[in-house]
This record gives structure tokens, C-alpha cells and sequence, in this order.
């Protein structure tokens, strides 16, 4: 009885620390007057917590405002430099590390170029350890790895987590456990142990929390937290590179039910009997819609294209040739009806999320997503109407994601982040309380018996293209 008690009083303070975190985080700076209505506790409680968290040097007074007739009201916020964070990228062209205080400000970051080695598993991980070591070293003598609150990292595929769940912070150390799994099956990635590889390879504390998880999840986080999906109760955020993904959020970020769901939409059909795609299907949405794809099919039209040319510059050129200069030559056509084909197959696969999962926003993001949405949001628009139930379709704005081509390592950092906030700003693993399991990949059929009985139609491109 005693233990239970123990245990209660224990979960009531740490619930009240992660009130108040929360609650600055998002919504600060506010004063201790102010947080008591917006957390729901008493004057007592809120003056315990901040005394507490304060005297941790997790808050900080953040100016001072003027009341009707009364005391002026000291405004508090989280201390940015009350720990730090690191995201790690695991891109398409490069592997990305940055570090972050608290306040998500960038503190020091470093690239790695992956176009000679490919995904080689040896290799990227090597990347990732030396990165975390040169951001830590580059910040300076304030970034100690043992202020590091954790690190995040965004990686393409499938990611399956071990068959223990274990505390935030605890490493994977008994034989036989390997945490995270990673599949990725367009990058040759099958049962990749990637989270021990990893814990292997970084140089920190092994009491540092290590996350990984799907970059399309790691992207809508960010959107959701700080982008063009703050306040939306339902949220689509799809991630455009040389590849195609996304992924759901539902319910707003101080919402304890929140969901985030990643998805492998990609690799939904969207033109029978269609091209084949990099995973080995056929008619895929990543068959039209991904640079790798787009670039094949360029130069398959005969488009002129640098000598060894990687996707990121091979869709610039695509777009250069549809899109000239006033002062330059005429759109070219095939460079226009290859465009027009991939806007109408990102519409009719949107729409399908529209259908399937009645969101208010849809964000367009990744380093691919960034160059063509400009140029084609307006067809894009105009074909997920065309496509979309007309009722969920009046309801759905799509937009271009806010966050630019870092919003990848800045929702990575976001993982730690939220398992720290969640916690109450607690660094002990013995004071934490269980993790949540981070929401699985979701497949197609998952995702319509998930929203069963919705309606779902399934939506082709003209078969008539080639």
C-alpha cells in the first residue's frame, strides 16, 4: 500500500511538472497567474512546480508585465539552454545532423554527401556517429554530451520496434535485443538492427535516449509543432523526395490523445498496369511522382540532362525546360506533359486521403516537394477535386509545408523533445514513466479498416499515359 502510494504521488508531481512544461513550451511565455487556468491546478501546485523546475534551470523569467491595479506578473518560459538535442536526417542524398537547445534553435550542424556509397548500412552509420561527435564538439565547451537530452533520427522504411518496450533513456543492452528495425525495402534495407548498430557507434552516455523513426513522421511532427499544421485537429503531411511518403496526425499538440500515423503511400497504386516502381511493384505513386522517377522518365522523353546527373538536379533541369525564363527558349512539351501526368496522379492519390481520412489540411514538404510545389499546386489542387468525394474535398486545404528542406532534422529533434516534456523534464530513467510505442507504419489495408465503413474509392491515372 505504501509503494502504491509512493508510486501515485510520484505520477501526480510528475503529471504537474509535464503540465507546466507543456503548456510554456507551446504557449509561452505566461505568467503563474496564467498558468493555473490553462493547466487546471491550484496557485500552491504552480508555485511548487516552478520553484522545482527553476531551481533545475529548466525555466526562466522572461520579462515582466504590468496588471489592472494589481502586482506587475513575472512571465516564465522553458530556458532554452536547459538541455540539448540532436536530429539526425537520414536523407536521400546526404545524412544531416544538427544540435538544438531547448527553444529548437540550431547550435551547430554537419552533412554528409551519400552519392558515392548509396545507403550502404556500414557507412551511414559510421555518419551519424561522427556527426553527433563533430555538433558536439562544434558547439563548443556548453555542449556536453551529458546535457544531451537525447537524439532523434528520421530514417526512410518501415521502422519496427524491438519486442520489449522499454523506459525512455534505457539502452538496449541485454544479448539478443537490437531496438529499432529498420525496413526499407526501395534502399535494400531488410531487418537492419539499426537502432543498436547506432548505439554502438554514437559516442554519448548510454543513459541518452536514442529514437528512431519514419522521416515522413519526423517531417509531420515538425509541420504540426511549428509549421503549417499548428492547430489543425486532422492533418496529412506528405514527404516528396526521390521517394514518396506521409503520414497522418490527428488531434492538437497538447492533446494527450494526439495521434501520428506514418504511412506508406508511395507505394499505393495509382495507375494499373502502370510503370514499375523502385520496390519492385508496379503503377506505384512513387513510379510517377518521385524524383528518381521523374528523372527516369525525363530521360527516357529524351530530356537533356547532365552527365551523371542525381535527382535533385536532374528535377531542376525538368523544371527549367517547362518553366523557362521570360527571356528564354518555349516550355517544352514533354517536359510540361510529364508534369501535368505526375500532378494528376499526386491529386488522384491525395484524394484518396482526403476520402480515407477527412483531413482539414494536407502539407506538401520534402526537398523534391519544395521544387515542384510551386509549380504545380494549382493542378494539384484542381485533380484531387476532380477526384476527391465532394463533401471531405470542400473541407481539405493543400498547402506547401512551412518549415523549408531542414524540417526533417527539426522533427527528429522533436522526438526526444516530446518524451522530455511528456516526463516532466525529468533526465532519470527510474523517474520516467513507461514510453508510449510509437505508432507503426501503416499499410493501405490497415489504414481502410482503420477507418471502416468509410467509403474509399481507388483512383488511376489515364491509363492512356504511358
Amino acid at each position: 500500500m505504501a509503494e502504491r502510494t509512493r508510486r501515485t504521488v510520484r505520477d501526480l508531481r510528475r503529471g504537474n511538472r509535464a503540465r507546466v512544461l507543456q503548456r510554456l513550451y507551446f504557449e509561452g511565455p505566461l505568467s503563474r497567474q496564467e498558468l493555473g487556468p490553462a493547466t487546471g491546478l491550484s496557485s500552491g501546485s504552480i508555485s511548487n512546480v516552478v520553484a522545482e523546475l527553476a531551481a533545475e534551470g529548466l525555466l526562466e523569467e522572461a520579462g515582466i508585465v504590468g496588471s489592472d491595479g494589481g502586482r506587475p506578473r513575472t512571465l516564465l518560459r522553458v530556458a532554452p539552454g536547459g538541455g540539448l538535442l540532436i536530429g539526425v536526417d537520414i536523407g536521400e542524398t546526404r545524412v544531416r545532423v544538427e544540435l538544438f537547445d531547448l527553444s529548437l534553435t540550431e547550435l551547430a550542424r554537419t552533412e554528409r554527401p551519400l552519392a558515392q556509397d548509396g545507403y550502404d548500412v556500414a557507412r551511414i552509420v559510421d555518419h551519424v556517429g561522427s556527426g553527433v561527435t563533430d555538433v558536439l564538439r562544434e558547439a563548443g565547451p556548453d555542449a556536453d554530451a551529458r546535457r544531451l537530452l537525447g537524439i532523434g533520427v528520421g530514417v526512410p522504411g518501415i521502422v519496427e520496434r524491438g519486442s520489449r518496450q522499454r523506459t525512455v533513456g534505457e539502452a538496449p543492452r541485454a544479448a539478443g535485443e537490437v531496438g529499432a528495425v529498420v525496413h526499407g525495402q526501395t534502399i535494400g534495407w531488410r531487418d537492419v538492427p539499426f537502432e543498436r548498430l547506432l548505439r554502438d557507434a554514437v559516442d554519448v552516455p548510454l543513459d541518452v535516449p536514442l529514437f528512431i523513426d519514419n522521416g515522413a513522421k519526423t517531417l509531420g511532427q515538425a509541420e504540426m509543432w511549428f509549421g503549417g499544421g499548428r492547430g489543425a485537429e486532422a492533418a496529412v503531411i506528405a514527404l516528396f523526395g526521390s521517394g514518396v511518403s506521409a503520414c497522418v496526425n490527428r488531434g492538437d499538440i497538447l492533446d494527450e490523445h494526439r495521434s501520428s500515423m506514418a504511412l506508406e503511400w508511395g507505394h499505393t497504386t495509382v495507375q494499373l498496369r502502370g510503370r514499375r516502381c523502385r520496390c519492385g511493384s508496379i503503377g506505384c505513386l512513387e513510379a510517377y511522382a518521385g524524383a528518381q522517377a521523374m528523372r527516369e522518365r525525363w530521360h527516357e522523353a529524351g530530356g537533356p540532362l547532365p552527365r551523371d546527373a542525381d535527382d535533385e538536379t536532374a528535377l531542376a533541369a525538368l523544371l527549367a525546360a517547362a518553366y523557362p525564363d521570360a527571356d528564354g527558349p518555349d516550355p517544352d512539351p514533354v517536359a510540361l506533359s510529364i508534369l501535368d501526368e505526375t500532378a494528376e496522379c499526386l491529386g488522384a492519390a491525395l484524394a484518396d486521403l482526403v476520402n480515407l481520412f477527412l483531413p482539414e489540411r494536407i502539407l506538401l514538404g520534402g526537398w523534391a516537394g519544395l521544387l515542384i510545389g510551386p509549380h504545380l499546386i494549382q493542378d494539384i489542387r484542381r485533380y484531387a477535386q476532380e477526384y476527391a468525394l465532394r463533401y471531405p474535398a470542400a473541407r481539405t486545404t493543400i498547402e506547401m509545408g512551412r518549415l523549408g528542406p531542414d524540417a526533417v532534422t527539426l522533427g527528429a529533434a522533436t522526438l526526444p523533445l516530446a518524451e522530455f516534456l511528456a516526463r516532466g523534464g525529468s533526465r532519470s530513467t527510474a523517474d520516467a514513466p513507461p514510453s508510449v510505442p510509437a505508432a507503426r507504419l501503416l499499410t493501405v489495408a490497415d489504414a481502410v479498416a482503420a477507418v471502416a465503413p468509410r467509403h474509399h474509392e481507388i483512383h488511376q491515372c489515364s491509363p492512356s499515359r504511358p
